[in-house]
């Protein structure tokens, strides 16, 4: 841009530029979204069969048309403002957010997003035990108190206890009937 545009024409090609580049955003974005579907897919179609891949591939199409639809009206937000409209940011950032939000609920409302999560929270789970059951170990090799270890000790704590009160009522009882 030279300084010997006329200020007009200097702000059109800002405009142009700016415009440009809001595009390649947005094809970007779609295609990342696009990319983000065909992921998700790839990783329910490993984990499940039948009905249940068929009903996730159409959560995932459902979710994959929400964020056509906000490209689609993002493309009229922008269609809008170069027609002299003013620019509303907190439309753009209501659309992608409010998309965000119902192209996950069409994902995690399908059988496929259930069962893997169902899947990943018990691979988690079991990790869990096992990393449990490890730390147990090398604390009782290396001669600490484990948490069984603790629970067993408060149990045993609570067991004489309560064997104290016990002893306690019936020498009370021995102690009243003497005094009689």
């Amino acid at each position: 841009m030279s300084d010997s545009q006329p200020p007009a024409q200097q702000w059109n090609s800002v405009v142009e530029q700016w415009n440009e580049q809001f595009l390649d955003a947005l094809e970007q974005n779609v295609e990342a979204q696009a990319q983000f579907v065909e992921s998700w897919s790839g990783s329910v179609d490993d984990v499940t069969e039948g009905e249940e891949l068929s009903e996730g591939v159409q959560g995932y199409a459902r979710a994959y048309e929400t964020w056509m639809s906000a490209s689609q009206r993002m493309v009229e937000q922008l269609t809008e403002t170069l027609d002299g409209e003013d620019l509303d940011v907190e439309a753009f950032r209501d659309i992608w957010l409010d998309t965000a939000n119902e192209a996950f609920k069409e994902v995690m409302s399908t059988t496929a997003f259930a069962q893997a999560t169902g899947e990943t929270v018990g691979d988690v789970f079991e990790l869990q035990q096992q990393a449990d059951e490890a730390s147990q170990e090398t604390l009782r090799t290396l001669g600490f108190a484990t948490e069984d270890d603790v629970v067993e000790v408060g149990d045993r704590l609570v067991e004489l206890e309560r064997r104290q009160h016990a002893v306690e009522t019936k020498l009370d009882r021995i102690l009243e009937h003497l005094d009689e």
